[in-house]
């Protein structure tokens, strides 16, 4: 993209550098912060290993891209305003963290086998994907998001504006998650989850239901 940029196209992305650094610091801010996606990401790094912890990791960060889209497109706001779509994006949040907090409990009680293999391409899709819906029902990311939003976004700015905030909120987001999937994953950290591994499931287990609690009963405020 850059070798084709001409002098007025520099100036152009110079006149949206603010907003774009500050939605990017506002965004690193919550990938760092640990939330549904780490507790995702150190859920499947202990069970699984390293790939498919990167495989969720992706899908996380692609799930990004529609929350980012969103603020560009004013739809997060949209949604903040409109009463019954924020209730329903946050009973469809929580319904999705009880069903990680069941399955979760469910490790815990009765620990599958490690599954040390490399992932088939079916089973690396399932794990992105379900990284993929966990973002973009995570009240934690939204949340930040709409942020975001009310700073001041690049709506109204000129598509490669557009399209290069929507690839740096990706690979700001992929960068992140995947530094926690490579820690969680590294072999001393793997080998402690796994020897703790019924009482991790049974927190991760927890932090799921308490946390998707939190959100439905946010409904009725």
């Amino acid at each position: 993209m850059v070798a084709f940029l001409l002098p007025g196209d520099m100036s152009m992305f110079a006149e949206y550098l603010p907003q774009i650094l500050l939605a990017l610091s506002i965004q690193t801010v919550g990938v760092l912060s640990p939330g549904p996606g780490v507790m995702l990401i150190l859920g499947v790094a202990t069970a699984r290993g390293r790939a498919p912890a990167l495989m969720t990791a992706f899908g996380i960060s692609c799930g990004s891209i529609i929350l980012a889209g969103s603020v560009v497109l004013g739809i997060a706001v949209l949604f903040a305003e409109i009463a019954y779509a924020m209730t329903a994006m946050r009973i469809v949040g929580g319904l999705y963290l009880f069903w990680l907090g069941w399955k979760a409990f469910s490790k815990a009680v009765n620990p599958p086998p490690l599954e040390l293999h490399a992932v088939a391409g079916k089973s690396a899709a399932r794990t992105a994907l379900a990284g993929f819906l966990l973002q973009v029902t995570n009240p934690k990311a939204i949340a930040f998001w709409l942020a975001i939003a009310a700073v001041g976004g690049v709506g109204h700015a000129p598509w490669p504006v557009i399209a290069l905030f929507v690839l740096l909120a990706w690979i700001n987001s992929f960068v992140g998650h995947s530094a926690y999937a490579l820690l969680l994953s590294a072999a001393p950290v793997r080998s402690l989850l796994v020897r703790f591994r019924s009482w991790v499931e049974g927190a991760l287990g927890a932090f799921f239901v308490f946390a998707g609690y939190k959100l439905l009963t946010s409904v009725q405020r």
